[in-house]
C-alpha cells in the first residue's frame, strides 16, 4: 500500500506579496521622515491598503521596524554584491561601499533612530553581519592582492570606520564626509608599516624605590643616673 505524499506548502499568493512589499515600502519612507511618531494606521494609508493587512504581515510595530531595518541592510548588500565587487579597482569598490552605506545612513536618519528605539541597535547582527562581512572581507583580500590598500587591513577597521560614521551621522557632531575621505586615505596608504596596537606599559615597577629618609630607630631610655640628677634639680628648683 503505497503511502500518499504530504501536501505541498502553498506559496504566497502574488496579491499578498505585493501587499506586504507595499506596506513595507511606506513604513520605511515614513520611518525615514519622520521617525518615532509614524504609527500603524498611517502606514497603512500610505500603502493604501486596510490596517488587517499591515497586521496580518506585521504582527507589531516593532515587526514591522525590524522587517525595514533588514530591507534597508539588503539593499546595501545587493548593493556591495552588484556594484562593489566587480569593480577592476577593489579599493575602489571597497570606498564605494563604504560610501554608500555612509550615504544610505545620512538620508534614514529617522529610520536608524527608530530602530535604535526599539531594538536596541540598529547594527546588523547574525546572518545578516555576515553577508556584510563577506563582502567586505572578498574587498579587502583582492585589494591585498593588488597591492591598494594597507597590508594590514582587516574587517574590523571596516566596522570601527562605520561606527563612527554611525555616530558622527547621528549626532551631528561633524562632517561625516571628511571623516570618511580622511578613513579612506588612511586605507590606502600602502607605504604605511602595521600599527604597533599594544597597550602602553603602565604597570608599576617591581620594586619600590629607595627609600632616602633617614632611619629613625627606638628613643634611648634614660640611665637611672639621668633620672635620679634630674629628680635632684627639679627639688631644689622647687626648694628655692
Amino acid at each position: 500500500m503505497s503511502t500518499p505524499s504530504p501536501p505541498r506548502r502553498r506559496k504566497p499568493r502574488a496579491d499578498a506579496e505585493r501587499n506586504r512589499a507595499r506596506v513595507l515600502a511606506a513604513a520605511r519612507a515614513l520611518f525615514t521622515a519622520r521617525g518615532q511618531d509614524v504609527q500603524m494606521p498611517e502606514v497603512a494609508r500610505a500603502a493604501g491598503v486596510g490596517i488587517g493587512t499591515v497586521y496580518r504581515h506585521f504582527p507589531s510595530r516593532a515587526a514591522l521596524i525590524e522587517a525595514a531595518g533588514e530591507a534597508r541592510h539588503d539593499d546595501i548588500v545587493e548593493f556591495g554584491r552588484t556594484v562593489c565587487v566587480p569593480c577592476p579597482d577593489a579599493a575602489d569598490g571597497l570606498a564605494r561601499y563604504i560610501g554608500y552605506i555612509s550615504e544610505v545612513l545620512a538620508s534614514d536618519r529617522g529610520l536608524t533612530a527608530s530602530i535604535e528605539a526599539t531594538l536596541g541597535s540598529a547594527r546588523p547582527e547574525g546572518a545578516a553581519a555576515e553577508r556584510t562581512e563577506a563582502i567586505a572581507a572578498e574587498l579587502i583580500a583582492r585589494a591585498r592582492t593588488q597591492a591598494t590598500i594597507r597590508p594590514d587591513v582587516e574587517v574590523a577597521d571596516l566596522s570601527m570606520i562605520v561606527c563612527g560614521l554611525a555616530a558622527i551621522i547621528r549626532n551631528g557632531t561633524g562632517d561625516w564626509r571628511r571623516y570618511l575621505d580622511i578613513s579612506l586615505a588612511g586605507l590606502r596608504d600602502v607605504s604605511a608599516g602595521p600599527l604597533d596596537t599594544a597597550p602602553p606599559d603602565t604597570a608599576p615597577p617591581d620594586t619600590a624605590p629607595p627609600d632616602t629618609a633617614p632611619a629613625v630607630g627606638p628613643v634611648p631610655r634614660p640611665s637611672d643616673g639621668a633620672r635620679d640628677r634630674a629628680t635632684s634639680g627639679e627639688r631644689h628648683g622647687a626648694a628655692t
